[in-house]
C-alpha cells in the first residue's frame, strides 16, 4: 500500500519552536523565490519539516517505510526520537524503515534538512566554498515527494526488466526480494507477467531462497514467445509501452506485486553514428536543467512532463542531457511516453573530492542506474562527472558499477578539453562539451563513437545572453549559431549528434554571462517561452506532421530594433519555397538555404528586410507551399494599435491535492497573435477560487520582454473553479478559468 505524505506538514527554521512553523504541502521550496537574483543565504540554512500521523490501517503485521524522492541537500530523519534515515544529497531517492518505531496514532515524523552548502557533497565544489562555484543554484527543500510504503515481511524490494533482441524478444527479468526471518523457508516463489494492457503477453516464474533476517536475495527469469511486439521508437507520437508486473507467491497466495514499465527497443552507439532499432538516428537534442521561477525545483509531474513536452514536441527535440544531476521520475516517465531519448547523469560539475566524496559519486551512480534503467528513453549513462579531469581509479570504478547493474547501455562523461583520440578516456561513448568560436565544432575524436555534449550557449555564440529585450541581431544569432552546429554535427557520420546548451534559461550564481542572477542561454526562457533563437529547432519536424514558419525575429519598427536593420532575416520553415508579403506586395520568393545549412533536414531561409519602409507600419504575410500547394500562411503587424494581451492556461484542470499545479503564460502580442518583445508596464492578476500562486504579482513586463507566466497550483481537500484575470495598462484584460477537481 503507497500513501502519499505530501500535505499536513509543518515547517519552519530548525532553530526555531513550533509556533514559527506553517503549514506548507510538498514539493516545496523553502523560501519564496522570484525569477531573478535568488539569493542564497536565504535557502543556506537547516530547516525542520514535522508531521504527525497514525499508523496505516493495513500495518499490522507489515513493514512500513518512508521513501523521499529528493531533498535538497542533506536531510536526517527520525521517528518518535529514532533516526531512521541520513542521506547527503539532493537528487536521488532514499528511504528509512519507521516499523520498530511505530505507535498506533501520533507519530511524529521529522525531517532536519541542511540546506547548507556543503563542498563535500557532489556536485559541490570548493574556492571558495561557496554556492555561486558551481553553475547552477541548489534551493533547499523537500522539492519531490514523499510517501509511506506499507509491505509485507517478505516484498519485493526491486523489479528490473531488460528487453534483449537476439533472432526473437526476450524479456531478462531480475527481481530482489526483501525478507525477514518470519517468512517461510519454502514455497516462496515469483511470478512474472509481460502485459501489453490488460492481456498477458508471457509469463514465467522463479524459486526464492529465503535469506538470512533483513537480508535480500535476487532471481532472474526470462519471458520468450512473446510472438509481435511494437519496437518502442522516436518516430512514434506515442511509443508503444508495456508493463512487467512481479508477484510473490506463498504457495499460490499472492503476498505483494510490484509493476514497472518498459520498452522494446534496440541502441547502438558506433563510430558511425547512433541506430535505434537497427536505423542511424542523427540525434538532435538540448541540455535541461530542472529550475524553475517561483519555485527552483518544486514543481509536480504535471509541470514536470510539460517540459518533456515542449522539448519533444515543440522543438522536435530527439534527445535531452539531464544535466547536471538526475532529474525527477516524472520528467523520465514523460520522456517514456513521448519518445524522448535521455542522457542520465550523476551529479557533478567541474571537481572531484576526496575519499568520501568520491564514495558518494558511486553511491549516486549505483541509486541513479537502479532508480531509472527501466525507462526506455534512458539510452546513456552519464558515469564520468561533468568537464572534469581523469581519474582512472574513480572512472574506472564508476564504469564498472554502471556495466554491473544494468549491460544494456553505454556510459558516457562530457570532457571539457579536446583530444584527437579517446586514449585513457574509459566511458563507452566520447563527448565533449564544444564551445569552437565561429561557432564551430572540433572533429570527432578517434576510437569511440563520438557524441557533443554541449554547444552554444553564451561561450560560442555572439553574444554573452539572449534575452527578450536584446537587439533582434542577438536574438536571431542565437537561432543561426544553433543551425550552424547541427548542421555541422549532421555533416559527417562520424558525429552521434548534438545536444546544444541550454533548452530554458536557468538561475546561476556564477560567471560573468548572467544577467539578473539568469543564464539567458535558453531557447525558450524560464517561464518556457520560445525565442527566436528556439525557431530552428520548431522547423525540424516533417510537414505530413505539420507544416511549420517560424520568424527568428519580430515584425516591430520600433526604436528599440527595427526590423528593417536585419539584411538577412531569418524564416525557419519545413516547406518547399516561401513567398513574402509586405504591404500586400510581394517582396521576395525564398527557398531554404541549403548551400549554408544543407545538411539539416530543413534548413532556413533569408529575407532581406532592410528597403521596406518602416515607418508606414506595413504587414508581413509569410505564404509556404509544398510544390504548388499552398499549406501555410501568417500574418503580422506592424500597428502596435491593435495589440493585446493573450493569457493561456496549459491545463483545462488539475487535481486537489494541493501538489497540483499548472503553468498560465501570458503575452503581449499583435492582432495575429505574434509576440511583441519591446513592451513596458505592469501585468496584475485578480484570481478567486481554491489556489496557490507561484508567481510574481504585479509582473513587469519590461524585464522579461513581453511575455511571462504564474503556475497555480491547488489546495489541499479543494474543487472548484480558479478565475484568473490578468490586466496591463495599455493591452487589456484576459481572463482564464482552471478547474479544480476533487482528488
Amino acid at each position: 500500500m503507497i500513501i502519499p505524505l505530501d500535505t499536513g506538514w509543518m515547517f519552519g527554521p530548525a532553530a526555531g519552536g513550533p509556533a514559527g512553523r506553517t503549514p506548507v504541502t510538498l514539493p516545496h521550496t523553502v523560501t519564496p523565490l522570484s525569477w531573478q537574483n535568488w539569493r542564497p543565504a536565504r535557502w543556506e540554512r537547516t530547516w525542520l519539516y514535522v508531521n504527525t500521523f497514525d499508523a496505516p490501517a493495513a500495518s499490522g503485521g507489515g513493514r512500513v517505510f518512508v521513501d523521499f524522492a529528493g531533498a535538497m541537500t542533506h536531510a536526517t530523519v527520525r521517528l518518535n526520537d529514532a533516526t531512521v534515515a541520513d542521506f547527503p544529497g539532493g537528487y536521488l531517492p532514499f528511504s528509512g524503515e519507521l516499523t520498530s518505531h511505530l505507535r498506533p496514532s501520533g507519530n511524529r515524523l521529522s525531517v532536519l534538512l541542511d540546506a547548507t552548502f556543503n563542498r563535500n557533497v557532489p556536485p559541490n565544489r570548493p574556492a571558495p566554498s561557496v554556492s555561486k562555484d558551481v553553475d547552477f543554484w541548489q534551493p533547499g527543500g523537500l522539492y519531490r515527494g514523499v510517501r509511506l510504503r506499507v509491505v509485507p515481511p517478505a516484498f519485493i524490494a526491486d523489479v528490473f526488466a531488460r528487453p534483449v533482441k537476439a533472432s526473437d524478444w526476450r524479456v531478462d527479468v531480475e527481481v530482489t526480494v526483501d525478507a525477514e526471518d518470519t517468512v517461510p523457508t519454502e514455497g516462496i516463489v515469483v511470478r512474472v507477467d509481460l502485459r501489453d494492457g490488460a492481456r498477458v503477453v508471457s509469463s514465467g516464474t522463479a524459486g526464492v531462497p529465503v535469506p538470512a533476517a533483513g537480508g535480500q536475495v535476487t532471481v532472474r527469469t526470462t519471458l520468450t514467445g512473446l510472438g509481435d511486439i511494437t519496437a518502442w521508437d522516436c518516430r512514434d507520437a506515442r511509443p508503444k509501452l508495456y508493463t512487467v508486473v512481479a508477484t510473490l507467491l506463498a504457495g499460490s497466495t499472492p503476498v505483494h506485486e510490484y509493476p514497472v514499465r518498459t520498452g522494446f527497443r534496440t541502441i547502438a552507439f558506433q563510430e558511425d553514428g547512433f541506430y535505434l532499432n537497427g536505423r542511424r538516428v542523427q540525434l538532435l537534442g538540448l541540455n535541461r536543467h530542472q529550475l524553475y521561477p517561483f519555485a527552483g525545483g518544486a514543481m509536480p509531474a504535471r509541470v514536470q512532463a510539460k517540459d518533456a513536452r515542449i522539448l519533444r514536441e515543440e522543438l522536435n527535440c530527439t534527445m535531452v542531457r539531464c544535466s547536471h544531476y538526475p532529474q525527477s521520475p516524472d520528467f523520465l516517465d514523460a520522456c517514456d511516453e513521448l519518445g524522448l531519448m535521455v542522457w542520465d547523469e550523476v551529479p557533478g560539475w567541474g571537481y572531484i573530492g576526496d575519499a568520501a566524496w568520491r564514495d558518494l559519486a558511486c553511491r549516486d551512480v549505483r541509486t541513479m542506474i537502479v532508480r531509472d534503467r527501466n525507462h526506455p528513453s534512458v539510452i546513456l549513462w552519464g558515469v564520468r562527472l561533468n568537464e572534469t579531469h581523469d581519474d582512472p581509479e574513480l572512472y574506472g570504478k564508476t564504469n564498472e558499477i554502471a556495466h554491473c547493474l544494468d549491460s544494456s547501455r553505454p556510459t558516457v562523461g562530457a570532457m571539457h578539453t579536446w583530444r584527437p583520440a579517446a586514449g585513457n578516456y574509459q566511458q563507452d561513448v566520447y563527448s565533449f562539451n564544444d564551445y569552437s568560436p565561429g561557432p564551430a565544432l572540433r572533429p570527432p575524436v578517434a576510437g569511440k563513437p563520438y557524441l557533443v555534449g554541449e554547444a552554444i550557449g553564451t561561450l560560442s555564440g555572439p553574444a554573452r545572453f539572449y534575452r527578450r529585450t536584446d537587439r533582434q541581431a542577438v536574438q536571431q544569432g542565437q537561432a543561426t549559431a544553433h543551425a550552424t552546429v547541427h548542421d555541422i554535427a549532421a555533416s559527417a557520420d562520424r558525429y552521434c549528434g548534438l545536444l546544444a546548451w541550454s533548452g530554458f534559461d536557468y538561475p546561476s550564481g556564477s560567471g560573468r554571462n548572467r544577467y539578473r542572477g539568469v543564464k539567458c542561454t535558453g531557447v525558450a526562457d524560464l517561464f518556457r517561452i520560445p525565442k527566436p533563437g528556439a525557431a530552428i529547432y520548431q522547423a525540424q519536424v516533417s510537414p505530413a506532421v505539420a507544416p511549420v514558419i517560424a520568424p527568428a525575429f519580430y515584425w516591430d519598427f520600433g526604436k528599440t530594433s527595427p526590423v528593417n536593420r536585419l539584411t538577412a532575416a531569418m524564416i525557419c520553415a519545413n516547406l518547399d519555397y516561401l513567398k513574402v508579403h509586405v504591404g500586400g506586395v510581394l517582396l521576395a520568393t525564398v527557398e531554404p538555404d541549403r548551400a549554408g545549412y544543407g545538411h539539416l533536414a530543413y534548413p532556413p531561409s533569408f529575407v532581406d528586410f532592410s528597403a521596406v519602409n518602416g515607418s508606414a507600419l506595413p504587414e508581413l504575410r509569410i505564404d509556404g507551399y509544398l510544390g504548388s500547394a499552398l499549406v501555410a500562411s501568417r500574418l503580422f503587424c506592424a500597428d502596435h494599435a491593435g495589440d493585446f494581451l493573450s493569457l493561456t492556461a496549459d491545463d483545462e484542470a488539475i487535481a486537489g491535492d494541493g501538489a497540483d499545479a499548472t503553468r498560465v503564460v501570458f503575452r503581449a502580442v499583435d492582432r495575429y497573435g505574434a509576440p511583441r518583445p519591446y513592451v513596458t508596464g505592469r501585468v496584475r492578476f485578480t484570481i478567486t477560487g481554491p489556489h496557490v500562486l507561484l508567481g510574481d504579482n504585479p509582473f513587469d513586463f519590461k524585464r522579461a520582454g513581453g511575455a511571462g507566466a504564474i503556475w497555480i497550483r491547488s489546495r489541499p481537500g479543494t474543487s472548484g473553479a480558479v478565475v484568473v484575470k490578468a490586466s496591463h495598462r495599455a493591452l487589456g484584460q484576459a481572463v482564464v478559468t482552471i478547474a479544480v477537481d476533487p482528488e
